[in-house]
């Protein structure tokens, strides 16, 4: 269990880091990525008001209608179209990306690439 805490840990304290460097306000919000071995959890977030402005995950019927696993990079990208789609529709056109702690590698470099795609800037 050592393995793990240690594990969490780090991760805590680099989400620590990163949320002291990074923070939403209304004119370019913050899209906060959460990452599990399974799922993918995607929010804009206005900081200054404490408002979700959007979000869509792995788990939610717009992303199940796309017959795509969360647990890949594939499935990344397309979670990644689906909450730049939502958030222009709501009006966000640049956020600020928060990793949330996680490497900028893999599912969560495919997020910030399909968010781009779909026309967010950052």
């Amino acid at each position: 269990m050592k393995k793990l805490q240690a594990k969490q840990a780090g991760l805590r304290r680099r989400h620590t880091r990163v949320r002291g460097k990074v923070s939403g306000t209304p004119s370019r919000p913050r899209l906060c990525i959460t990452r599990s071995n399974a799922n993918i959890y995607a929010q804009v977030i206005d900081d200054v008001a404490g408002k979700t402005i959007c979000a869509v995950s792995t788990l939610g019927p717009d992303f199940k209608a796309l017959k795509k696993s969360g647990a890949t990079v594939e499935g990344a990208a397309a979670l990644g179209q689906l909450i730049g789609k939502k958030a222009t529709t709501a009006g966000v056109k640049e956020v600020v990306f928060d990793r949330g702690g996680n490497l900028y590698h893999g599912r969560i470099e495919a997020v910030a690439d399909g968010a781009r795609e779909a026309g967010l800037q950052f």
